[in-house]
């Protein structure tokens, strides 16, 4: 009686204070009262996979409130990269633990496995995915996502996906395909480094796609449309990783993390207070770099002379000076073909300077090497962005067709 007079008064706060919201969570649509998903879990022993991401309208994480529904029996969590509660750094192997505020096993999904194995789900009635993503292939949580269909397809557990909004919006997809050399856990699926999808609608994709066969469910946000920017929804940003803070590196670390992926010795802000906003090194002149991109007028972004040292990092406690990229429009913001505009035109303001990484590392990150030859051959951002487009008419088909929202 007592958890259930709890969990109640937790839904009705959560129901109050979402109210003032445009977009309402698949999470909150599961637990809403007279839901009409609320199937999917009654009775039955669910595991989830989430971490600090994973909140309700309020902010509310959905462990907890899963953990104290009495419809349900939450029996074990499942943690990506970064760990169930987010405080692993980027790339190091997370162990498997027990969540210090629910008590319950977390078995690690970025160790010696990335994908749920048979021993993991055997007591399991449902899998539940509720992670926020930022909208880019190299985020490792699209790979988790796809590792869980097939798991649970595997092992015959259903999989239900609490969707999220995609940050960088619904309408727009960018880069390259990945070639089958450069499939990794940052290039894991059939996707354009950014897709323009929903967790729910990747799901989707992924499943058809690749004939996969997984039980798959959504639990579809009501309000979001397309076209919103994450300031349209009303909700608050949850951090996704640690250098992840706000929506506004949700949006830039598609740029700059693909621009510290191709060019050496750049800091893209990782180990100051701006993660992922600004394009800088010793030897960059800010106010040519400045002057130069903002004459070209790149759709969505104005740039911003800045000099600053990191406080950790390779260039920690060095004078640095870049550009601070400040997106003025989210609608019209290109983050791949903005990506490309400033590779470019560092090379034109420092070519000796300005040396592209190992093909390997480009190929894992692009899909492929063809970024370095189009450069050197003189290829502009915008020549090498209809490029891109040569390659989508398969993958735009196929996506239409996982599309839930308008």
């Amino acid at each position: 009686m007592k958890h259930l007079l709890l969990a109640l008064l937790a839904f009705l706060a959560s129901t109050l204070a979402a109210a003032e919201l445009r977009v309402t969570l698949g999470v909150d649509r599961l637990l809403e009262p007279g839901s009409e998903y609320a199937h999917l879990v009654e009775g039955k022993r669910v595991g989830l996979i989430t971490n600090p991401s994973g909140v309700d309208g309020v902010l509310v994480p959905t462990v907890d409130r899963l953990a104290r529904d009495p419809r349900l029996q939450l029996v074990r969590l499942f943690g990506p990269e970064h760990g169930i509660r987010g405080e692993i750094p980027a790339g190091e192997k997370v162990a498997d633990a027990r969540d210090a505020q629910t008590g319950l096993p977390v078995i690690s999904l970025y160790g010696s496995t990335k994908r749920p194995t048979r021993e993991s789900l055997r007591d399991i009635d449902v899998m539940l995915f509720d992670i926020q993503d930022v909208g880019s292939r190299t985020y490792t949580y699209l790979s988790t996502l796809g590792e869980a269909l097939y798991a649970c397809a595997e092992h015959g557990v259903p999989l239900v996906v609490l969707d999220r909004p995609n940050p960088l919006g619904g309408t727009r997809f960018e880069g390259s395909l990945v070639e089958s050399p450069y499939r990794t856990f940052i290039g894991w699926g059939p996707v354009p480094v950014t897709h323009g999808m929903t967790f729910g609608e990747a799901a989707r994709y992924f499943n058809s796609r690749l004939s996969i066969g997984c039980a798959l469910q959504v639990v579809p946000m009501r309000g979001w449309r397309r076209s919103m920017s994450w300031a349209d929804t009303g909700l608050l940003w949850s951090i996704t990783s640690p250098h992840v803070p706000s929506a506004t590196q949700a949006m830039l670390y598609t740029t700059t993390g693909m621009i510290t992926s191709t060019v050496r010795d750049l800091n893209n802000g990782v180990g100051s207070t701006m993660p992922f906003e600004t394009v800088a090194a010793p030897f960059i002149d800010a106010v040519r770099l400045e002057r130069a991109l903002n004459e070209r007028q790149l759709p969505g972004v104005r740039f911003q002379a800045i000099h600053y040292k990191p406080f950790y990092g390779r260039y920690a406690n060095t004078p640095l000076q870049g550009v601070r990229l400040r997106v003025i429009d989210s609608q019209q913001f290109r983050p791949l073909f903005t990506a490309v505009a400033i590779v470019e035109t560092l090379r034109e303001l420092h070519p000796k300077q300005i040396k592209f990484l190992d093909d390997r590392t480009l190929g894992t990150h692009w899909g492929n090497t063809a970024l370095r030859k189009q450069l050197e051959q003189g290829l502009s951002a915008e020549a090498i962005a209809a490029t891109w487009a040569e390659e989508h008419p398969v993958f735009a088909a196929d996506r239409q067709l996982a599309l839930i929202y308008d």
